[in-house]
């Protein structure tokens, strides 16, 4: 395999040209920063730069010139605009409208930095993104595409009254490497993204047909038509983007009926604040998710599951579930967190979970007393060990976590904790009494049951959030219901909201069985 000198994609040997963004091949052992050929060595010989950065890592080590040099790349570009800041300025005085800028401005450059980007400009109320320079990934449409609807979302710092718009375009463009700020790309993609910016609805992204087909895997979208743009002689084609509906890529997506995520923007959110003041601070923090069967707990950890794997922050995610049968089995949330960190399957035999426990601990930055001390408190979650004491125990797992979280931040969400055994709640309080340095994400999705079992849960705790989820109201059910199923009869509707009372999880299942059952029919035109 060899890597592309532009973009580091890994092509078999003999490929002519790169098939992830066209560069040539010829190069693929010139110097990524002057273009010299060089066969061998760390450094170019022409220009000093290094050479030899390792292909697994190519993407993020590509250097880029110490003077601007213009070349052609496949980039994403964003446009996003404010909508009804104008009359709102009209009213302020000029220092207010000053600072409500700066605050969307800096959410702005956090939330394009959190996916990858580059802001390339401001310009009055909105802001231009690049991806794609000077750094390129096989995913920037995708990012892109992430970002903006990021970006529409966070006018909520502003106030009421303003909503925001982006457009989305993926394709070739004029980028000068070295360039900062102003300057970075040019050409007919970066007018067209504008454009397409200014025929979305506010609220709304609005990406192009390549985009679309490129970030398909994990996003949503619907078809919005041929868009007669100004200054473009022919319609353009181009999609809404809707949501995200997966991990990075594609991953975890699933092929069954599954519901929009709505009424819940602002809990989202909060989960979302409260990691990212994880990742500033570098304190440990717990965030206890409860509400009744079916409320929709699962599926906010599921939300934040999909925006986490989309951020260029380096995340060890972790995830268990205490089982209903769970009486008498100790620790096994834990233990699914650590089986997934290793790569673990339940059905492993004894000697593959020893060795895959110990590579899992090779990449830990661990001396030789602290692995002969944790390795075998792994082994004794997973069944393997036995006689070792409950503080050692404790001792171990939490300074596990610790090294992990030495170069990445940690999250752990603990589902269905009211089942939990007493340990795994000691434990968590354990991680919480110790570690209050570190960067340790803990979210646990609990009923109510679980304050009768410990009404102390959380209390007293610097760095303790409770969210609790309430039922939906009627007209949110309304638009789950339209999401799910378009077209459903008014009469369907409304007897289903109805038996439903605010819980999303039994309207979703009643539709799924109403389909189940070919009393409900999708269409040719996507209704039912």
């Amino acid at each position: 395999m060899t890597a592309c000198p532009r973009c580091a994609a890994e092509m078999p040997d003999g490929t002519k040209f790169c098939r992830e963004c066209g560069a040539s091949m010829v190069l693929a052992r010139s110097c990524p920063s002057c273009g010299a050929a060089d066969e061998g060595g760390r450094f170019c010989g022409d220009c000093g730069a290094v050479r030899d950065a390792d292909p697994a890592n190519a993407r993020e080590a590509v250097r880029v010139p110490d003077r601007p040099v213009a070349e052609r790349r496949v980039t994403s570009v964003v446009f996003a605009d404010l909508v009804g800041f104008t009359p709102l300025a009209e009213t302020r005085d000029a220092e207010e409208i000053r600072e409500l800028l700066s605050r969307y401005f800096a959410e702005c450059r956090t939330v394009i930095g959190r996916y990858g980007g580059t802001v390339e400009k401001f310009i009055g109320d909105a802001v231009m993104a690049v991806w794609g320079t000077p750094t390129a990934h096989e995913d920037d449409a995708e990012r892109s595409v992430r970002a903006a609807l990021e970006l529409v979302d966070a006018v909520h710092v502003l106030g009421a009254g303003i909503s925001a718009r982006a457009g989305v375009l993926t394709g070739e463009a004029a980028v000068t490497l070295g360039a900062t700020n102003q300057g970075m790309v040019a050409g007919d993609i970066v007018n067209t993204a504008a454009r397409l910016q200014s025929a979305a609805a506010p609220g709304t992204v609005l990406v192009g047909e390549t985009t679309a087909r490129a970030a398909s895997g994990a996003i949503a979208f619907e078809p919005a038509g041929e868009q007669s743009l100004k200054g473009k002689t022919t319609p353009v084609p181009a999609f809404w983007a809707r949501r995200v509906i997966a991990e990075r890529g594609g991953r975890g997506r699933t092929d069954a009926l599954e519901a929009p995520f709505v009424g819940r923007d602002d809990e989202l959110r909060l989960l979302k604040d409260l990691f990212h003041a994880t990742v500033r601070e570098g304190r440990t923090r717990l965030v206890s998710v409860t509400g009744i069967g079916g409320i929709g707990k699962s599926r906010i950890a599921w939300e934040l599951e999909k925006y986490l794997d989309g951020l260029v922050e380096r995340i060890a995610w972790h995830r268990g579930r205490s089982p209903a049968y769970g009486e008498g089995i100790s620790f096994w949330a834990l233990g699914e967190m650590i089986r997934g960190r290793a790569g673990l399957a339940e059905t492993d035999d004894e000697r593959t979970t020893r060795t895959k426990i110990a590579e899992m601990l090779e990449g830990l930055t661990l001396d030789e007393t602290e692995r002969r001390w944790i390795e075998p408190a792994l082994l004794a979650l997973l069944g393997i060990e036995t006689g070792i004491g409950a503080e050692q125990l404790f001792g171990a797992w939490r300074t596990f976590f610790e090294r992990l979280a030495a170069t990445r931040t940690v999250v752990l969400v603990f589902e269905d904790l009211h089942w939990a055994d007493a340990g795994t709640l000691d434990f968590i309080d354990h991680l919480l009494e110790w570690s209050r340095s570190i960067p340790l994400y803990i979210v646990t999705l609990a009923r109510p049951e679980l304050l009768d079992r410990r009404p102390e849960w959380g209390s007293g705790r610097r760095n303790f959030t409770s969210l609790y989820l309430e039922p939906l109201p009627d007209p949110v059910m309304r638009d789950l219901l339209a999401g799910l199923v378009p077209g459903l009869p008014e009469s369907a509707v409304a007897a289903i909201v109805g038996r439903a009372e605010g819980i999303p999880l039994y309207a979703v299942e009643t539709v799924r069985m109403l389909v189940a059952d070919g009393k409900v029919v999708a269409g040719g035109d996507g209704t039912y």
